[in-house]
């Protein structure tokens, strides 16, 4: 005779576990393997050995920054969010003209810049606003949302 599954009676506690693991950053180590893959992409592109992807993975973390920022996590004025998009635009038409991918000084020191911010709102952010700001990308490369971050008015 079949017995039935014996449910957790402490479903209550695993949902508050969840809700308290989404206050907090996001592990360490998490944090630093997602960080280096972008400082790798970013390497990548200032020698010149760049790829698609390379280029791909900075303008995801320009986003991903964007979006951080305006939930109140780091910085990233309008101003170097513009300028970031015009690069990663030039990149990837370079790129696609000529197989060449890669960042001019201005545009490798732009990057870094956002690439460094990021690494911090990685180690400093609540997982609930990375998850929000993953989703949000998500969205804008389904095609169904806006990818420029939405400034508020004071």
């Amino acid at each position: 005779m079949a017995h039935p599954i014996p449910l957790s009676r402490n479903t209550g506690v695993a949902r508050a576990r969840h809700a308290k693991a989404m206050l907090l950053p996001m592990p360490r180590q998490i944090a630093d393997d997602l960080a280096l893959r972008v400082h790798l992409s970013l390497d990548a592109l200032r020698r010149g050995a760049g790829s698609k992807t390379d280029a791909q993975t900075l303008t995801q973390i320009m986003l991903l920054a964007g979006y951080l920022a305006e939930a109140g996590f780091g910085s990233m004025s309008r101003e170097e969010f513009c300028a970031a998009d015009r690069i990663a635009a030039a990149v990837f038409d370079r790129g696609k003209e000529s197989g060449e991918w890669k960042l001019d000084e201005a545009g490798f020191a732009l990057f870094a810049s956002i690439a460094t911010n990021y690494d911090r709102q990685l180690h400093r952010a609540p997982l609930w606003a990375v998850t929000a700001a993953s989703e949000q990308l998500d969205r804008v490369i389904a095609g169904t949302s806006d990818p420029a971050p939405a400034r508020r008015r004071a």
